[in-house]
């Protein structure tokens, strides 16, 4: 059975109880890091699913409830390679795909547009639970892959029994977006602003500076992680992808409307524009030593959650989340479903 109990005497801490309007402490932050780390997934599958071949890792019992777990940019599947176990040790089916363009996932068609626009994503993972017969799951993920659990728990919550989602609401406003940021948060950005150039789709296709690119932004955005090279160059496997950089430039540039999407998504995306709030079960998390965390502890985003909420901050932690604190990610999944 889970239950918060048990799940504490598997991550060793004393305790799960409710972290909730609560910063989480250095102690515990540290407690998070220190779960021993898991070198890969055992294996990988994949399953044809809507427009792709999704390549996905799985741990856990075959009937267990289903946690879907959602990567973000630059970063893979890996980054919940430490998740997955702890969350199958409690008897989750833990599903973690390859979002298109990533790692083994692969268009069906050389004919289907590489377009990387949120309802495109987002239908992905539905077209994902549909090929695997998965009705309803628990939807965790951080950057893009908040993003994408956004939206679905948003627009489809019958599929979505609860959320954990980093960084709040960031289901994207194109109009919003036409605005300028304070100096600093455009600072952070630098890169989305490269992408918009035609040196930076060059850079993205050259592998030797996609390489570099990337681990740059590794190192600004998670300033406290002290991963080995080994670490990077397991996920930067992934960027291999053929579609790989058209993916990553058409996300960027349609977020700052300079690339067009497509017309079949238009519904979605005018249902999206409207700001849709999310009533499913919620925890938010925040990471203090993430540049593009908003200030104000989750409050810039709290009236867009409006089911059973909780947020809760990790001091001491950068974008990569996940992988930096999965102890803390995790538990995060189990105290969500029991909302």
């Amino acid at each position: 059975m889970i239950n918060r109990r048990t799940f504490g005497k598997v991550l060793g801490l004393a305790t799960v109880a409710s972290l909730a309007g609560q910063t989480a402490s250095a102690a515990s932050a540290a407690s998070a890091a220190t779960t021993s780390p898991a070198a890969s997934f055992a294996s990988l599958k994949q399953v044809k699913a809507g427009v792709l071949d999704i390549g996905y890792a799985e741990a856990g019992p075959a009937h267990g409830p289903v946690v879907i777990c959602l990567h973000g940019w630059p970063y893979d599947i890996h980054s919940f390679v430490d998740v997955a176990p702890l969350l199958a040790a409690q008897g989750y089916r833990v599903i973690v795909p390859y979002l298109r363009g990533h790692g083994t996932t692969r268009f069906l068609s050389a004919k289907t547009f590489r377009n990387a626009q949120q309802s495109a994503i987002a239908l992905d993972i539905i077209a994902l639970m549909d090929a695997l017969k998965i009705d309803k799951a628990v939807l965790a993920g951080f950057d893009w892959g908040s993003r994408t659990a956004d939206i679905i728990a948003a627009l489809w919550p019958q599929r979505c029994k609860a959320l954990v989602s980093v960084s709040g609401y960031l289901i994207t406003n194109l109009e919003a977006n036409l605005s300028p940021l304070p100096p600093k948060a455009e600072y952070a950005w630098w890169y989305q602003y490269y992408f918009a150039t035609e040196r930076g789709r060059l850079a993205m296709e050259d592998k030797d500076k996609r390489h570099d690119l990337t681990r740059l932004v590794w190192d600004t955005v998670s300033p406290t992680w002290d991963f080995d090279d080994a670490t990077f160059e397991r996920t930067a496997a992934a960027f291999e992808n053929p579609d790989y950089a058209a993916i990553v430039i058409h996300n960027y540039r349609w977020r700052l409307s300079l690339a067009d999407g497509e017309r079949r998504y238009d519904g979605l995306e005018k249902r999206l524009a409207a700001r849709p709030v999310i009533k499913v079960p919620t925890i938010t998390l925040d990471a203090e030593r993430d540049p593009f965390t908003a200030p104000g502890d989750g409050s810039s985003y709290r009236q867009m959650f409006t089911g059973a909420y909780e947020h809760r901050t990790l001091a001491g932690i950068g974008h990569n989340l996940p992988q930096e604190a999965p102890a803390a990610f995790a538990r995060a999944v189990v105290d969500v479903d029991h909302f």
